[in-house]
């Protein structure tokens, strides 16, 4: 059951508290398997495919037929709510694209900066326990607005056979190549290439506790995201919030993983005791019980604080993944909000329409690290190039300014190169 505490009974750092696991062991098999991939390419890839994901495909490269048949397995009904999805993802993200500049305000004077889209993209897609398409479309359709040239996904293939519902949502999404590998070696497959699988520039998505330390362990030879936690949500709702709704949104979030945070930050004592109680209902009932059951008992918890603005203030110590605002006027508190990484606002906007739907993105900063980082977005697909261009009588005007200023800082090479120019030696 979930723990009720007043606000003063436990600590900031505890809301969110999970045990800490040593992670020895799993940074160990995750360094051998990087470079077991990096000395036998495919070969080590097959083999590992063999070993977790029952039997390894014939290729690793998905192929037009397996796509083909794809989009025939899967529902029309479920292929247009993928389209649907997209299209809201789409319009969110395209009005984030940035563009190049030109600075030209003095005679002689030219700087500026390029926006350049990521050449090579690497999409990780879990396949464990869940099949996720949303992860697809969040991540391919980001990319594909930035100009990316090559968008490939890496994902487990069970019995060699990749979920039909992510190759429909790939070939929606935009994506150039699907290829039949999970785990920490997919990850070390993107950073380093084998024969099959392109070396890429950036790797992104979602992935268990190794294919985290992967995308860690590689990070440098490639870009990455963000090194992700466990999901976390942090509702705040007042006494007029219907329980059974609050209690449905932190299970949403309870249910992907046995780590997972859910908590309820509120005003109101009598609402606290209601959602405490559905919860008790509505667990029961939900096909993935045994993991929201351990998420709620062991991470889940109801703040119970004397007014909205304590919650807030509550909430931007945490830093939550998903904050949602369950009140009649949440519009009021959106300026007050200082940190999370997506919020719902109202008492209609579910944390999974952002999952889903809405447009906005669902891979976002988690453990606190909202504080300083933002969602996936079209600019984690684009890096910035800038450019500075000086005609001869523009030089010389500052010339002797930048002799000085390299002197002051002991660097005689650049202050030469500065005055060279002006016959000075």
């Amino acid at each position: 059951m979930i723990k009720i505490y007043n606000y003063e009974e436990i600590s900031i750092d505890e809301i969110f508290a999970r045990d800490i696991e040593d992670t020895s062991a799993i940074e160990k098999t995750v360094s051998e398997t990087i470079e077991n991939v990096k000395k036998n390419g495919d070969k080590a890839l097959l083999e590992y495919a063999d070993k977790f994901d029952g039997g390894a495909p014939e290729n690793l490269l998905v192929s037009e037929e397996e796509y083909e048949d794809a989009m025939k397995t899967v529902s029309p009904e479920l292929i247009e709510i993928l389209k649907k999805a997209a299209k809201n993802i789409e319009n969110f993200h395209k009005r984030q694209v940035r563009q190049s500049f030109i600075i030209n305000e003095e005679e002689g004077i030219v700087t500026g900066q390029k926006i350049i889209p990521i050449e090579k993209a690497g999409l990780y897609v879990p396949g464990g326990t869940a099949a996720y398409p949303s992860s697809v479309l969040m991540n391919a359709v980001p990319a594909k607005i930035a100009g990316c040239s090559e968008i490939v996904i890496t994902t487990p293939a069970k019995g060699g056979k990749v979920n039909p519902v992510i190759l429909a949502a790939a070939k929606i999404g935009g994506v150039t190549k699907v290829f039949k590998t999970g785990g920490a070696q997919a990850i070390a497959a993107l950073a380093y290439g084998t024969e099959s699988v392109p070396k890429v520039d950036k790797i992104v998505g979602p992935g268990n506790a190794f294919v985290a330390e992967a995308k860690k362990q590689v990070f440098g030879k490639v870009s990455i995201d963000m090194i992700a936690g466990p999901s976390e949500i942090l509702v705040i709702a007042d006494g007029k919030s219907n329980p059974a709704f609050v209690a449905a949104d932190l299970l949403s979030q309870a249910e992907h993983d046995k780590m997972a945070s859910a908590v309820l930050v509120t005003e109101s004592p009598q609402l606290a005791k209601k959602v405490s109680e559905e919860l008790e209902k509505q667990i029961p009932l939900l096909e993935r019980e045994e993991i929201a059951r351990t998420s709620i008992d062991n991470n889940g918890k109801i703040i119970v604080v004397k007014d909205i603005e304590t919650a807030i203030m509550v909430s931007n110590e945490i830093a939550p993944e998903h904050l949602e605002l369950c009140l009649d006027n949440p519009f009021d508190y959106l300026d007050s909000v200082k940190h999370a990484g997506s919020v719902f606002m109202g008492r209609y906007c579910p944390e999974a329409l952002g999952d889903y739907f809405a447009g906005t993105n669902h891979t976002l900063p988690t453990s606190g690290t909202a504080r300083f980082s933002s969602p996936l977005s079209v600019d984690d697909f684009i890096k910035k190039t800038q450019f500075t261009y000086y005609t001869e009588s523009a030089l010389k005007k500052v010339s002797k300014d930048i002799y000085k200023f390299a002197m002051a800082e002991g660097l005689g090479a650049h202050a030469k190169s500065a005055v060279i120019r002006d016959g000075e030696r």
